[in-house]
């Protein structure tokens, strides 16, 4: 008799959503029909709105169903789930469903698919191939096939990471180090955490590859405190990978020594920013430090170090494994590989979505997320977390392009979209960012903590009709001092919502309108 393997993520989404009830009801269903079936805890597909997304593997196809609740368990098992029987909550083979259908897995290529902690899994699923090709390559042909690839930082920069990676291969150091930045902060932005559940060996392998490259011996993976799931996922498969060989004195059986730590964060927004990461690394306040000197060259402890987000470290191994040549057929113009799209938001159909650079908002927003889920007309997205510009229905023309982008006074940020019908106050939108950055400002530099808080209290005399225009004005003024005054990106970005919402939003502004609240 065969036994029949059910997938229950175990994604920090899915558990929200009350996976772990679930899967004690699929349980209680097996044992008490004395049924052959075995349960697997998996990351998610990331179809947010679906969760959780129970699976059954029928005859080597992957039939789902969604989004189940713990009462719905008895029924399933009716209706013969097992043998990927028709019930309500059916949606077919997995990999038919349209939102997975559509996208071009790379990065995410096994998350929702293997076991997080299963080094079978992953190896199964061409695992450490890119590290087994790392290990039989010089340091030099390492950066430049990443270089080549045309990788950019995924962290919201977007600076090459081949060119970050050479600066500091060619650097002087007795030690060197690899920084993985996961203290994901954006609203509206998932991707990292999805990974670090999911397919945590990917990550590792990424950190490997980037030890092996500019000699590093030692990494750290910096996550936020919020993230508990992630963190344990992590130290457990770092344990698991050392246990196999993968990490510590030779890597692989290669004679080269990389090892990897968790460092976890305490809530502050402003360690995203890599040198108040490296701060907090180091035991100090979490302040950003002035640059130059770059970290590439003075970064953690004072050493050479590589400092990139989860998402780029883990597109490495598909890029050592593939070649530099199938990962830059991805994408248009600068913007080369796929990203991993994170819609959230009043949305229908929220979740991750990774493909090529080149769609445009319209597509994403519309045909992919579906609209607003209050069926309300949608008034504005804002992509790249609360330090993203707000874009109106008239610029979803735009192609999802980090230049594109910039051209329009935007960021593609972490890839994170949020999106607000038309009942959004844009007016509260922009005080909102002013204040979010008055709170999570370190305080070192004067045009951030200054020019936030007094940002809130220009935009609150707006609110009470007081002096609209030279209180707009005023405005303005700050926020061109904060972007091109402030230290780092929180108080650099923090006027591209402000002055979004009140390019394209102007009605909000208006004395009359604030007269009537």
């Amino acid at each position: 008799m065969s036994t029949t393997t059910i997938f229950v993520p175990r994604d920090a989404a899915a558990l929200a959503l009350g996976a772990d009830a679930v899967e004690r009801a699929i349980a209680g269903q097996i044992a008490a029909r004395g049924l052959s079936a075995k349960i697997v805890r998996n990351g998610s597909r990331g179809l947010h709105w679906l969760e959780p997304l129970v699976e059954v593997d029928v005859a080597g196809t992957r039939m789902a169903y969604g989004p189940v609740a713990a009462a719905d368990v008895p029924s399933l098992f009716d209706a013969g789930f097992l043998d990927g029987k028709t019930h309500p909550l059916a949606l077919g083979p997995t990999e038919a469903i349209p939102f997975l259908a559509r996208q071009t897995r790379l990065t995410f290529a096994r998350c929702g698919i293997i076991d997080p902690l299963s080094l079978d899994d992953y190896r199964a699923h061409d695992g450490f191939k890119g590290l087994e090709r790392a290990i039989s390559m010089a340091p030099a042909e390492i950066v430049r096939e990443v270089t080549e690839s045309g990788l950019r930082g995924r962290g919201g920069a977007g600076f090459p990471t081949g060119i970050k990676w050479n600066t500091v291969a060619g650097a002087e150091a007795d030690r060197k180090y690899v920084v993985c930045n996961a203290d994901e902060g954006d609203s509206g932005t998932f991707a990292d955490r999805m990974i670090m559940e999911g397919d945590p060996f990917v990550l590792i392998e990424g950190m490997a590859i980037a030890g092996l490259a500019v000699g590093a011996t030692k990494g750290y993976i910096y996550i936020r405190s919020e993230y508990p799931h992630a963190v344990a996922t992590m130290r457990a498969a770092i344990d698991l990978a050392r246990s196999a060989g993968v990490l510590g004195r030779s890597v692989l059986g290669s004679g080269h020594t990389f090892d990897i730590e968790v460092r976890v964060g305490a809530g502050a927004y402003v360690c995203g920013e890599e040198t108040a990461l490296l701060n907090s690394l180091e035991g100090k306040r979490g302040i950003v430090r002035a640059k130059p000197p770059l970290p590439a060259l003075n970064g953690l402890f004072g050493k050479p170090t590589v400092v990139n987000n989860v998402i780029s470290l883990a597109s490495v191994p598909v890029i050592l494994h593939k070649g530099a040549a199938h990962y830059q057929h991805f994408g248009l113009g600068r913007s080369r590989g796929t990203i991993p799209i994170q819609i959230a938001g009043n949305c229908r159909h929220t979740g991750l979505f990774e493909v090529g650079f080149g769609l445009t908002l319209r597509e994403i927003v519309d045909d992919i997320g579906g609209g607003t889920a209050s069926g309300r007309p949608i008034k504005a997205v804002q992509v790249g977390g609360p330090l993203g510009a707000y874009f109106p229905p008239q610029l979803f023309d735009t192609v999802f392009d980090y230049e594109a982008f910039a051209a329009r006074d935007g960021l593609v940020g972490h890839a994170g979209i949020t999106v607000f019908d038309d009942s959004a106050d844009m007016l509260q939108m922009a005080r909102f960012a002013m204040e979010f950055c008055a709170i999570e400002s370190c305080g070192k530099c004067t045009p951030c903590r200054i020019g936030s808080t007094r940002g809130v209290e220009t935009l609150d005399k707006i609110a009470r009709g007081i002096d609209r225009e030279k209180n707009l004005e005023l405005v303005a003024d700050l926020c061109n001092t904060m972007k091109f005054g402030s230290l780092c990106a929180l108080g650099g970005f923090a006027p591209y919502p402000v002055m979004s919402a009140i390019t394209h939003f102007p009605d909000d502004f208006t004395p009359a309108r604030s007269a009537t609240e």
